[in-house]
């Protein structure tokens, strides 16, 4: 049987834009790093924070979150406009990830928690993830119902630490997360782990060697499902769809209303 179609090739090359949406660079470089050991040769990847004066430094806080949510929906408007294939919005919370995705053109934008609940779903039937605070719990809870996955949820166990506080003392991180990754899956009989915060990143490795079982990094599955679906759309045109529920908002009333007229609000940017 013959099949007239012709792809590009896989390796085509394509870009990435990862988003610390934050106004600090504090990430951008440490993240960059990681990206670059981990991408494909011919992808190009940009790490950016955003332009934005006074500025939390995490989004614990859904109050924080709001303050990023109009900048984080340009930034993904620009990616459209620029070209770029695929862009995460580097947050586990997912902040603004529909509204992005509706006005992002042909860009892919992906979330760090459903990349992650995504692949944990291939791997194993029961997942736990870890969080920094109880206070996250009951928004994380309510983004893996959307995503139709809380009946595959375990549990949620904290480290009794902020976003701030997971790479001041990389050792003690490492110990907590090992710690309750194993309470996980020894009292609560989950099959992977998923590390509930983009901050987290660099841990995964000794996690799962101590546990044994998938441990999943959410900046590791976020790029790694961007990257692919940026390959998938050069290859078999599998772009973002525009109709019903993800009908865009009319290039008419952008320019009436004047939004999204100015450059992107993007501070420091890393290429890599």
């Amino acid at each position: 049987m013959s099949n007239s179609f012709k792809g590009e090739p896989v390796d085509v090359p394509v870009s990435v834009r990862w988003l610390n949406p934050v106004g600090v660079a504090t990430w951008n470089r440490p993240i960059a790093q990681m990206l670059h050991a981990i991408k494909q040769p011919t992808t190009t990847v940009e790490v950016a924070s955003l332009d934005l004066m006074p500025t939390p430094t995490h989004l614990e806080y859904r109050a924080y979150e709001a303050l990023i949510e109009e900048k984080t929906v340009h930034v993904a408007r620009d990616a459209g406009v620029q070209g770029i294939d695929a862009m995460v919005i580097g947050c586990f919370y997912d902040p603004s990830l529909e509204a992005a995705r509706e006005i992002s053109a042909q860009t892919i934008v992906v979330g760090p928690c459903q990349a992650s609940l995504q692949i944990a779903a291939n791997l194993a039937n029961r997942f736990s993830v870890i969080v920094g605070r109880e206070k996250w719990v009951e928004q994380m809870r309510e983004r893996i119902r959307g995503y139709g996955m809380l009946d595959r949820l375990a549990s949620m166990r904290s480290l009794a630490m902020g976003v701030n506080d997971f790479q001041t003392d990389p050792a003690h991180t490492r110990a907590r997360i090992i710690e309750e990754a194993r309470r996980a899956v020894e009292l609560d009989r989950a099959e992977a782990v998923i590390l509930g915060c983009t901050i987290e990143f660099g841990f995964f490795d000794a996690v799962q060697q101590a546990v044994g079982v998938p441990v999943i990094d959410p900046v590791v599955a976020a790029f790694k499902l961007a990257e692919s679906l940026a390959q998938y759309k050069r290859q078999f045109g599998w772009q973002p769809s525009r109709v019903w529920s993800c009908e865009p908002p009319p290039e008419s009333e952008l320019r009436d209303f004047g939004l999204f007229a100015g450059p992107a609000p993007l501070g420091d940017v890393v290429t890599c």
